[in-house]
């Protein structure tokens, strides 16, 4: 008599268990999907007047991302580099400081500041008194006659810093901030963070400004569109209002586009991050970095 069919039922049972046990086992969540939690969903109806009411953009999704030919960094050309351009005092000194402190833990680079030009480089004829009576500085030619030709080999871009006010055509009144993302380089202004005259009293509040600023623009040279799916320093921003209500947190969708091309380590730039945000008593930002690395620990 043949007992082959019987010892089939043991084997049997054990592959079901094994099956039922494994198939009951929670995925591990992604670091993208543990601190999604944390994203601040953006309001269904933007408000007037806001970026997003005027402009009507495309989701970027991560699949949209990846299929992108960007900047990314290299082996030998992998340093962020600012370009100081004008006068600067020594409050305005400090923040180029700290913004190359913030950028390289931002974006996990090296980060240099290169030696300050002056305004004497800028010809007449792309200079203008705005209405307000300040100097403005055409945008585009700091980008095409003075930053392009001054990118250094190892950078992956260069990111202007000037004290005077910006326009980027003659029908606009002025522009935070402008970028070429294929050649690597853009311009911020800190004129207007600080309403004109950066004092002790609006310091913390300018430099949130700058790094916000300055890290939306070099993210968007690393391919990254404005962001239409939470709260993020992505968003687009008409106005220094809609600037100081988006966070300067990226969201887990964009940090996820992030570190595709720049591998870092998520919970030490975390813990930079938060240690940053402390030292310079930016708070909102701080109780933000903590609600993450709470997540990671």
């Amino acid at each position: 008599m043949s007992l082959g069919k019987y010892n089939l039922i043991p084997t049997l049972l054990y592959a079901i268990v094994f099956i039922f046990f494994f198939s009951c086992q929670k995925k591990e969540k992604s670091y993208f999907e543990t601190i999604a939690i944390n994203d601040i969903k953006l309001s269904s109806t933007p408000k007037p007047g806001s970026w997003r009411y005027s402009h009507d953009e495309n989701f970027q999704k991560f699949e949209d991302f990846q299929k992108l030919e960007k900047i990314k960094p290299e082996p030998h050309k992998n340093i962020i580099y600012l370009q100081p351009i004008g006068q600067f005092n020594k409050l305005q000194q400090k923040q180029i400081e700290l913004t190359k402190e913030y950028l390289k833990i931002y974006f996990q680079l090296e980060t240099k500041v290169l030696p300050v030009l002056t305004n004497d480089i800028f010809p007449k004829n792309v200079k203008r008194t705005a209405d307000e009576g300040q100097e403005q500085l055409l945008a585009g030619y700091v980008l095409d006659s003075i930053l392009i030709k001054r990118k250094p080999k190892d950078a992956v871009v260069l990111m202007g810093i000037t004290e005077k006010d910006l326009f980027p055509k003659p029908e606009w009144n002025y522009v935070f901030g402008l970028a070429s993302y294929e050649d690597g380089v853009g311009v911020t202004s800190m004129y207007r963070f600080a309403d004109s005259q950066l004092t002790d009293s609006n310091f913390n509040e300018s430099l949130l400004r700058l790094i916000k600023i300055s890290s939306h623009e070099i993210g968007h040279m690393f391919g990254i569109s404005h962001c239409l799916n939470a709260n993020c320093v992505m968003n687009g921003t008409n106005s220094l209002t809609e600037t100081d209500y988006h966070v300067a947190r990226a969201c887990s969708l964009c940090q996820r586009k992030l570190n595709s091309s720049i591998h870092y380590k998520h919970k030490k730039r975390l813990i930079e991050l938060k240690n940053f945000f402390e030292k310079q008593h930016l708070n909102t930002e701080l109780t933000l970095a903590n609600q993450d690395l709470n997540l990671v620990q």
